[in-house]
C-alpha cells in the first residue's frame, strides 16, 4: 500500500506538468492582452507596450512557458496581475466560500443519493422504485444554469425563504450563511444525488442477489437490517468511486453555480481572471483542481482498503 501511495504521489508530476502546459498555451492564444485590461482604454500604445515589458509578456511564448515551468518547480506560482499579490494568497483568499458550498454539496448528495438508491433497490420494478429512477434520470440531465435560475425564481424570488443572492460568512452569522448556501448547494448537488442514487442501486441489487443475503433471510433478519448492514456496506465500495470523483468534480464544477448566486469564490475568481487576462490567477486554480482530483482519487484508493481488506494493490 506505501509503495501504491509513493506511485500516486509520482504520478502528480507529470498530471501537474501537462495540465499547467496545456493551460498556459490556451490562455496565452486567447485574443488581447492583460496590460489592455490594467491600463484602461485611454492607455497609449507605448504605455501598454512597456507594461508588457515589464510583465515579461514581449517574449516569445515558448521562453514565457519555460519561465513559467521553472518557477512551478520552485514551488512559485507567480503573482496576479491584477492583484499584484502572490497567486497563492489570491487564491487562498477565495476558497473558504467554495470548501464551504461544495461540502455542504456533497453532503446533500451523499445523505440523498445513498437514500434514494436503497430504496428504489428494495422496490425493484414497483412503482415507487420506477418514479424514483425518473427523477434521477431528470437530475443527471438538468443543466446547472437553468436549475439555480428556477430555484433561485421559485424559493427566493416567490417564496421568500431564502436569499437571491450573496453570501454570508459563518464567523458573522452561522444561520444566515446556511440560508445563504442552500440553494446553491442543492443546485451542484443535484445532478451528483442523481449519479449516486443510480449507482447505489445497481449494486444494491447485484448484491440483494447473493448468497448471504438469502441466509440472512432465512435466519429472520429484518428488512432494514438486510438492506443497510448487510446489503448496502457490500454495494458501498464501487458506489465511494462515484462518490469521490463527484466530490471532484463539485469543487472544479462551481464556477457557473458561483456566479449564479454571487458566492465570491473560487469558480468566479476563475471568470474574473479569464476576462480580465489575469494569467497566472488562471494557471493557479487549475492547477490547484487538478491536485484535487490526483489527492481525492489517492484517498478513494486508501478508504477502499480501510472497508474491504481484501483489496489489494500491486
Amino acid at each position: 500500500m506505501k509503495r501504491k501511495i509513493a506511485k500516486r504521489l509520482l504520478s502528480i508530476i507529470p498530471v501537474v506538468l501537462v495540465v499547467s502546459t496545456l493551460v498556459f498555451f490556451i490562455i496565452h492564444l486567447t485574443p488581447g492582452s492583460p496590460a489592455d485590461t490594467i491600463l484602461g482604454e485611454d492607455a497609449t500604445a507605448e504605455q501598454i507596450r512597456a507594461l508588457e515589458r515589464e510583465l515579461g509578456l514581449d517574449q516569445p511564448i515558448v521562453v514565457q512557458w519555460f519561465n513559467w515551468i521553472v518557477n512551478l518547480a520552485r514551488g512559485n506560482i507567480g503573482n496576479s496581475l491584477y492583484y499584484g499579490t502572490a497567486v497563492e494568497e489570491v487564491i487562498l483568499n477565495h476558497v473558504k466560500p467554495t470548501v464551504l458550498l461544495t461540502v455542504y454539496a456533497f453532503v446533500i448528495a451523499v445523505v440523498f443519493g445513498i437514500a434514494i438508491g436503497v430504496f428504489a433497490a428494495a422496490f425493484h420494478n414497483r412503482l415507487f422504485d420506477n418514479i424514483l429512477m425518473f427523477f434521477a434520470s431528470i437530475g443527471v440531465s438538468l443543466p446547472v444554469s437553468w436549475l439555480g435560475l428556477v430555484l433561485m425564481l421559485t424559493f427566493s424570488l416567490r417564496m421568500g425563504w431564502f436569499p437571491v443572492t450573496g453570501y454570508v460568512g459563518p464567523e458573522e452569522d452561522l444561520f444566515r450563511s446556511f440560508m445563504s448556501l442552500t440553494l446553491p448547494a442543492f443546485t451542484l448537488g443535484i445532478s451528483p444525488i442523481a449519479r449516486i442514487a443510480r449507482m447505489t442501486r445497481a449494486n444494491m441489487l447485484d448484491v440483494l442477489k447473493s448468497d448471504f443475503i438469502r441466509t440472512a433471510k432465512s435466519k429472520g433478519a429484518k428488512q432494514t437490517s438486510i438492506l443497510f448492514a448487510h446489503a448496502l456496506k457490500n454495494a458501498f465500495v464501487p458506489t465511494l468511486t462515484v462518490m469521490g470523483l463527484s466530490l471532484a468534480n463539485m469543487m472544479g464544477g462551481a464556477v457557473v453555480t458561483e456566479q449564479i448566486f454571487g458566492i465570491p469564490g473560487i469558480g468566479r475568481l476563475l471568470i474574473f481572471g479569464v476576462f480580465n487576462r489575469d494569467y497566472p490567477v488562471v494557471q493557479g486554480i487549475v492547477l490547484y483542481i487538478a491536485l484535487i482530483y490526483v489527492a481525492i482519487n489517492l484517498i478513494i484508493d486508501i478508504i477502499y482498503v480501510l472497508i474491504d481488506p481484501r483489496i489489494t494493490y500491486s
